[in-house]
């Protein structure tokens, strides 16, 4: 597949959930021998298929997909262990002759396929969960004054609420006694670092959005999420784990803990993945140059047109 004189090493292919860019991937694959690669950080766990809207097995089968269902839900999987999974794939596919079309709505994944990553310390276990047990139960502004007393630099750059990024900053200044802000800088090259790809941003009518993933959220409730989410809360794993920050996670297990109806846990649900469908927009939009925004409706041909005449 060739842009002009050049040879498309890979597509890659983004946009907001529910905006049916895995549709489109699939279509792609089946007509040029490709693979989908999975570049969504929560679709990579294995026990959650449908809340986090997985290909299903049939689709699976219809075309090859790699990178989905392939990580426990008790690992904090990163973006560094993201792309040192793509690198492996790509050789493999690099080998077979099969084309990458990568989709997914996480904005790190691809930013670390394309632009490289910073190389963050790995905190030794040991100190992560004695550090966990001795926070457990403390508020996150009393964890941000921590933070700002150890670390003033990543204090401000963090907001007070967020906990999760609070809490590895300071998991990275008591293993290795220095600021996250000091490892940021040094970037490694990301695996599709200067290649030639095809970059495709789907970019549905905000409403249209909206109204497909109030949808969605319908369907996969009628499709058994939540007994997927019952299993996952029967684990009862850290909930600062990823899996358990799942768009309708919190709000399905707060309904099976009593704390809430069903209705409300699914307009909770919808309400989190409407914003953070904004959220994907406005990440592309200002961190992402030289993708292409396209119509869903419009989406395939233009990337036929790419990949067979230039």
């Amino acid at each position: 597949m060739t842009i002009g004189s050049v040879t498309i090493k890979a597509v890659l292919i983004a946009g907001p959930t529910a905006s049916g860019k895995s549709a489109l991937a699939m279509e792609i694959a089946r007509r040029y021998g490709g693979t989908v690669v999975n570049a969504d950080s929560m679709q990579v766990y294995a026990d959650l298929r449908t809340i986090t809207a997985r290909p299903t097995e049939a689709e699976e089968r219809s075309v090859p997909h790699r990178l989905y269902g392939h990580v426990d839900g008790a690992v904090n999987y990163s973006a560094m262990r993201y792309a040192a999974d793509v690198v492996d794939v790509l050789a493999e596919l690099g080998r077979s002759g099969s084309l990458p079309v990568l989709v997914g709505g996480t904005g790190l994944y691809f930013k670390a396929l394309t632009e490289g990553f910073s190389a963050m310390p790995a905190v030794p276990e040991a100190i992560r969960l004695a550090f966990r047990a001795r926070v457990e139960g403390k508020d996150t502004d009393a964890l941000h004054a921590e933070l700002a007393g150890l670390d003033p630099l990543m204090a401000e750059r963090l907001r007070p609420t967020d906990r999760m990024r609070i809490m590895r900053a300071l998991e990275v200044f008591l293993a290795t006694g220095r600021s996250l802000a000091s490892f940021q800088g040094d970037r490694e090259p990301g695996p599709l670092d200067g290649l030639p790809l095809l970059r495709l941003f789907v970019s549905p009518q905000r409403e249209e959005v909206r109204e497909r993933i109030d949808r969605r959220f319908e369907t996969m409730i009628a499709n058994g999420a939540l007994d997927e989410v019952d299993r996952l809360r029967a684990r009862r794993l850290d909930p600062l784990l990823p899996i358990m920050r799942a768009h309708g996670v919190p709000g399905l297990i707060a309904h099976l803990d009593g704390m809430m109806t069903l209705d409300e846990a699914i307009a909770r649900g919808q309400t989190d993945t409407r914003a953070y469908a904004k959220r994907q927009v406005t990440w592309f939009r200002h961190q992402m140059a030289g993708w292409q925004a396209v119509a869903p409706e419009a989406a395939l041909d233009v990337a036929l047109r790419a990949l067979d005449f230039g």
